[in-house]
């Protein structure tokens, strides 16, 4: 079996590319779960009902998000009612959604989880570790196919909870700082890990966003509004899970990327 993750889909570039690329990858990968981090979707924050629906009609069996997830008022009004759409599971007691969802194929369950780190992320959150333990213990009584979307910072973070959740999940793959790394492995116990798997948007942008704002924060330290390019070139990033259906554990993990310097061949 094989999941497919598309990594922080950013602004309208980032969907466009997905539109484009998704259909080519689940022809070429033959994917058995497509799984989309859409929480910079709108805009660069939060995701509205019609772009998370769009994903779903494109192929994707579920849509993960992250610290932006809540940005857009939008979410408010559909995320009870959105079965697909895993919000962090360790976001306070109260939080609409859910932080793990099941993804059926076939006769096999996949247990999609989200968590969010807490090193240098602003927000009052649970322990990701203990959610995850809690979560895992769930999961592990209906299957032994467990992905886990880590939304966080630090790449010391992000490291400890593969280590932490190796040989008890399929694959633990990190969001949230939009430059995909080189640190593809399966860990000794079976456990697939990437510390980040990068962004899917504006290739010539800082991590999603125009260029010039940020330049220009940098060399003036003047509050500055950032913004999402609306035109331009872009960038898909993302990795292929490999995995024993019968026994959870991931053979190979693969990265994807797609720009110009990195061109796609079907």
């Amino acid at each position: 079996m094989k999941i497919l993750f598309i990594g922080d889909i950013v602004g309208s570039i980032g969907r466009d590319t997905v539109a484009e690329y998704l259909p080519k990858l689940k022809k070429k990968y033959k994917p058995t779960v497509t799984i989309i981090n859409g929480e910079n979707a709108a805009s660069g924050r939060g995701i509205t009902e019609k772009i998370y629906k769009g994903f779903l009609e494109l192929g994707a069996n579920a849509v993960t998000l992250g610290n932006h997830g809540f940005d857009n008022r939008d979410i408010f009004e559909f995320i009870e009612d959105a079965k697909y759409l895993v919000r962090p599971a360790n976001f306070p007691n109260g939080t609409p959604g859910t932080g793990m969802v099941y993804v059926k194929s076939n006769n096999d369950l996949v247990a999609v989880i989200n968590l969010q780190g807490r090193t240098f992320m602003g927000q009052d959150l649970g322990d990701p570790f203990k959610k995850a333990d809690e979560l895992i213990e769930e999961a592990r009584k209906k299957t032994s196919l467990i992905f886990v979307d880590f939304h966080a910072e630090t790449t010391s973070e992000k490291q400890a909870m593969g280590w932490h959740l190796d040989g008890r999940v399929t694959a633990v793959v990190g969001t949230h700082t939009h430059v995909q790394t080189s640190d593809n492995r399966i860990l000794p116990g079976g456990t697939a890990y990437l510390t980040d798997s990068g962004m899917t948007g504006p290739y010539d942008a800082v991590l999603g966003m125009e260029k010039e704002a940020v330049l220009r924060r940098f060399k003036t330290q003047l509050p500055t509004r950032f913004e999402v390019p609306k035109s331009g070139r872009a960038l898909l990033s993302g990795c292929l899970v490999t995995f024993d259906a019968t026994t959870g554990r991931a053979s190979k993990i693969d990265r994807i990327l797609i720009n110009e310097d990195h061109p796609f061949y079907e």
